[in-house]
């Protein structure tokens, strides 16, 4: 509606993108038990390829019309770079966290630096991003967010830190309220008390 509405605004567009691509992972999202899957191990095969194709049409669309640093834009390209990524493996990581440093210059936030830390691990390793993130543990609006922990206790758990892990996953497990994350979360710690006691 809002393309019709405005069809010469690129943020139109690229919000466009963002939702058609967003909406394409639906399918892989959970388990036949409602279990969140983490986007690493969804299977793309569930991916609709439609959706992909009308969010990858709607965000050249927005780049063609000059919108390529707009807000929707640079989310929306941020899920592409997933979407044009036949494996897990294959995911341009580096860009992801180039396409976060430009958001976060837009609109300063916690979340999107947080965001761009998981890019960062990806593509440089978990010590780079853990710089950052324990630097946002200090931001008063994530105090009570519960991926900061998750995302610290799954960069601790990669660097071997087994321990610290374990009560970083227990914080965030603490601070969620939903349940089945909450069971996600406190999986997670529990992976990490057996490494740790090995």
């Amino acid at each position: 509606m809002l393309t019709s509405i405005a069809p010469h605004e690129p943020e139109a567009h690229g919000l466009l993108a963002l939702m058609e691509l967003n909406a394409s992972r639906t399918a892989a999202r959970t388990d036949a038990a409602g279990e969140p899957i983490l986007i690493l191990e969804q299977n793309r095969a569930l991916w609709d390829q439609l959706q992909i194709r009308r969010g990858m049409q709607a965000l050249r669309r927005s780049r063609e019309l000059g919108g390529a640093r707009g807000h929707y834009a640079l989310q929306a390209a941020i899920i592409a770079c997933h979407a044009e990524a036949s494996t897990a493996a294959q995911t341009d990581w580096s860009r992801i966290s180039g396409l976060y440093a430009e958001l976060a210059a837009l609109a300063r936030s916690p979340v999107i630096e947080l965001n761009r830390a998981v890019a960062v691990g990806m593509a440089e390793g978990p010590a780079a991003a853990l710089v950052i993130v324990d630097r946002l543990s200090h931001e008063p609006a994530l105090k009570t967010y519960h991926l900061l922990g998750s995302v610290r206790g799954d960069l601790l758990h990669k660097l071997g830190r087994h321990e610290e892990a374990r009560v970083a996953f227990e914080a965030a497990a603490g601070l969620t309220g939903n349940k089945r994350e909450h069971d996600l979360l406190r999986r997670r710690a529990a992976e990490a008390a057996r490494a740790a006691a090995t």
